[in-house]
């Protein structure tokens, strides 16, 4: 089986703040910006890695979600409870000092877990937990 990750979801509420986190600090590249009925559905990436997405979506955007399911998810979001996203870096001190500089919501300085991997997180500007991992370059 040759399988591999095309996109994943991760909910946003401002188009204009997710393009500064996640282009202008973060360094993903902005791939699609699609407007509808006043919501943006954004798609953003590494530039190395053009076959893996990441899909910005207005929360809850599925018709099928009622009001009291859209109303926990934005309350889960605002808490910083709904959603999570490892990314990876060679150099994950470097990546966290430019990350606090641009003033990014810290959540965990750089720190050695005992499960073996070093890691830092950060919040995105909805509430969505940004882990990053120290890989091997």
């Amino acid at each position: 089986m040759d399988i591999s990750i095309h996109s994943a979801f991760l909910p946003h509420t401002d188009r204009d703040a997710a393009v500064d986190f996640y282009c202008d600090k973060l360094g993903l590249e902005l791939r699609n910006d699609v407007g509808y009925n006043g919501m943006h559905w954004l798609t953003v990436g590494h530039p190395d890695q053009p076959s893996t997405n990441l899909v910005l979506t207005p929360p809850a955007a599925d018709p099928g979600v009622t009001e009291d399911e859209r109303r926990v998810i934005t309350e889960m979001m605002a808490k910083g409870t709904y959603a999570i996203l490892t990314m990876a870096t060679a150099d994950l001190d470097a990546t966290f000092e430019k990350l606090q500089a641009a003033d990014v919501d810290i959540v965990q300085e750089p720190i050695d877990q005992p499960y073996g991997i070093r890691d830092c997180a950060v919040r995105d500007p909805f509430g969505n937990l940004i882990r990053i991992n120290q890989v091997p370059a």
